[in-house]
């Protein structure tokens, strides 16, 4: 599939065009950010592991009949996506507690939660991602009530697959945040235009991964906290995950 024009750039993927006005070309980038951007770097094939890592979880999703944009892997960079209308809202589950709900609620990080926890934040670099619920969705027409239904079953399946799935690779999985967008066909006919699917990236950038036993964390809090070996910490989940 021939790369065209670059359409968006964020902080760690480029999308670009193709000669099929369905899809897109992903690539991941190496730079790393944290703290709304106020903290920037790079990590060494970071793009490359996390490319990997996503399109191994993608396939995997969608064996166990989670609808995802991922339609092929294209090299150690890029992968080949179905075109999305992102919706505007980045859902996070929790399985114990770290990060944003120990700040938030002054809870010591470690608790493991009686039941997941799923928290909705409003996509808006801006305004620094603010949590918002599901007043605010409908109120602010991001999301109907029938999709954001969809988004929180799919959100619950994909947090008890992705525990069994890391699990089985010595990692337990702590929190991890999702973004799902709407199918743009050019066949306007199509009966899966407008289907909700899982978008983005599943990565130790977007996951809080812990090892199994010894809680040594396997993600980008390395890199947002000074823990060191973070290019190694990447490829280490990589092998894991492709193993």
């Amino acid at each position: 599939m021939k790369k065209l024009n670059k359409i968006y750039e964020g902080k760690a993927k480029i999308l670009y065009e193709t000669e099929d006005p369905d899809y897109l070309i992903q690539y991941f980038k190496d730079d790393a950010t944290a703290f709304d951007a106020t903290k920037r770097g790079t990590i060494l094939n970071k793009g490359i592991c996390n490319n990997k890592i996503s399109g191994r979880i993608f396939q995997y999703l969608e064996k166990e009949r989670i609808p995802t944009h991922f339609k092929e892997m294209l090299d150690e960079r890029q992968m080949l996506v179905r075109r999305v209308e992102i919706i505007p809202v980045e859902v996070t589950v929790r399985n114990i507690v770290a990060g944003g709900m120990s700040k938030l609620l002054g809870l010591e990080e470690g608790i493991v939660l009686d039941s997941p926890v799923l928290e909705y934040h409003y996509k808006n670099d801006a305004l620094h991602d603010p949590l918002i619920n599901e007043y605010h969705i409908f109120a602010l027409k991001i999301a109907t009530k029938n999709e954001l239904s969809q988004i929180d079953d799919f959100s619950f399946q994909i947090n008890d697959l992705l525990r069994e799935f890391f699990a089985k690779k010595g990692i337990d999985l702590v929190d991890f945040k999702l973004e799902f967008g709407r199918l743009v066909l050019s066949d306007k006919d199509s009966e899966q235009m407008g289907n909700i699917v899982l978008a983005d990236e599943i990565s130790p950038d977007t996951c809080r991964l812990w090892e199994k036993n010894t809680g040594r964390k396997l993600d980008k809090d390395r890199f947002r906290r000074d823990l060191g070996k973070i290019e190694e910490t990447y490829q280490e989940v990589a092998e894991r995950i492709l193993s």
